[in-house]
């Protein structure tokens, strides 16, 4: 790996000092790869090493490290430094920075930043969390449409070097209301005598402000847009959203997702980034939740076990229990398995900007049905096999083969109809995570256990 050929270097370099050595370390490099190794550092060596590169090269690199460690370096910073730093960062990157700061040392540094920068920055910071106009950029390219195509790639030279993506030329009037965009290919590839109105594409994608910003990314993603442009209410263009956003949104959605389905409330950072107490908390929340599920399971099980006919029926049951975890385990596992596999289907629909129709709804539970069956079948086969190798009698076989099948069947219909249903209401499926199912299935278990072996009593 370079980072361990080139750490100890690099920590010698610190050591020493050596100014000519850490520029040129700073410079040698893709910015992405000089964070990378950078990130095995500590902030303090991170800042030393940064602030021996020109000010824009130490905006490029910062971005590409974890937020929580760009915070920490930030703080060992001057503020005029900072500031500085703050202007050459883009857009999206520097309102990423700063959302994480502390608001009173944000409002303390904001006045030493530039106008039109401070103006800017203000604007992205008022947009909601998770929403289109909270990871978009302004540093986008834009022109007039009635110039040509030698005239727009004139002003195109002078704009690029501040703009973040220059690939989509989006058109726009005085107002900036959105009317079109032109690639740079066929820009290039344009009669240089031609109007930009008379060669811009007019239907194109574009998404407001306020959408969400799963959305925005599923919307990049289902069409391999580099950037989408953002517009307000008036069909204003304020901003682009670029892949490289869309990228770490989804990202992040997957990985919430990931941690919903397991019963952990979302990690605002990385698993070993995030605080002991922090993490305590947002696991133990759903084990509470389980933990209550369970104490209505056990109530259940007492009122059966308290109600039951005496006799048969409660000899029935006293040679059954040693199969109440069998039981249990089936249902949860195919309840979880159900939830599982919708919940990554209703995602790619998402994905795809798919709805999700009543005819997927019933085709759906068909199909739960028959895989219920197929594998509530086989499995009570087993199970009849087993008990009755186990205890030498009929009646206790027969009530633990039926329980199994009934319960998968009700297992399997109920994990997949949870997620769909949270889904029909916004909600996000994933919290409908399999240790709930198999809470909710524990307890259907047990009344159908007892009211099989009631039957058979």
């Amino acid at each position: 790996m370079l980072e361990t050929l080139l750490l100890p270097d690099l920590r010698e370099m610190i050591e020493s000092s050596d100014e000519r050595g850490l520029h040129e370390f700073c410079e040698a490099f893709y910015p992405g790869v000089t964070a990378n190794i950078l990130s095995h550092l500590t902030p303090e060596e991170i800042s030393k090493v940064l602030n021996k590169c020109h000010v824009s090269r130490k905006a490029e690199i910062l971005p590409f490290l974890p937020i929580a460690m760009q915070v920490d370096i930030v703080e060992h910073m001057d503020r005029n430094d900072l500031s500085r730093l703050i202007e050459e960062m883009a857009a999206d990157d520097r309102v990423d920075l700063l959302e994480q700061m502390e608001p009173e040392h944000v409002e303390n540094l904001l006045p030493l930043i530039a106008q039109a920068e401070r103006r800017d920055i203000r604007k992205l910071l008022s947009y909601p969390d998770e929403s289109a106009g909270s990871i978009m950029t302004t540093d986008y390219a834009s022109l007039p449409k009635n110039i040509t195509v030698k005239e727009a790639i004139a002003k195109l030279r002078l704009q690029a070097p501040n703009r973040e993506t220059i690939y989509y030329i989006y058109i726009i009037d005085e107002e900036r209301h959105l009317l079109g965009f032109v690639s740079l290919r066929n820009l290039i590839l344009a009669n240089p005598d031609a109007r930009l109105a008379d060669i811009m594409q007019r239907d194109m994608i574009s998404v407001k402000v306020d959408d969400d910003q799963e959305d925005v990314a599923h919307v990049i993603n289902r069409y391999d847009f580099i950037a989408i442009p953002v517009v307000d209410q008036d069909n204003r263009l304020v901003g682009i959203v670029t892949h490289d956003d869309a990228v770490d949104v989804l990202h992040y959605e997957a990985q919430e997702d990931q941690e919903l389905l397991v019963g952990v409330q979302p990690l605002e950072e990385n698993y070993l980034s995030e605080p002991i107490f922090t993490l305590a908390r947002k696991r133990g929340f759903w084990l509470i939740v389980l933990l209550v599920a369970a104490v209505f399971t056990a109530k259940v099980f007492q009122y059966f076990h308290d109600t039951v006919e005496q006799g048969a029926a409660i000899t029935l049951i006293d040679r059954i229990l040693m199969f109440l975890p069998l039981v249990l385990a089936c249902g949860g596992n195919a309840g979880s398995q159900s939830a599982a596999l919708v919940i990554s289907y209703l995602s790619t629909l998402d994905r795809e900007v798919k709805k999700f129709t009543v005819r997927d709804f019933w085709k759906i539970m068909g199909r739960e049905v028959l895989v219920g069956g197929m594998i509530g079948m086989t499995l009570s086969t087993i199970a009849f096999v087993l008990s009755y190798w186990l205890l030498g009698l009929v009646a206790p076989p027969i009530v633990v083969s039926g329980t199994v099948f009934i319960v998968i069947m009700i297992s399997t219909s109920v994990g997949a109809l949870l997620p769909i249903i949270f889904h029909h209401y916004d909600f996000d499926p994933a919290l409908m995570s399999t240790p709930l199912i198999a809470a909710m299935m524990d307890m259907i278990g047990v009344v159908v256990l007892f009211n099989m072996a009631r039957l058979m009593g």
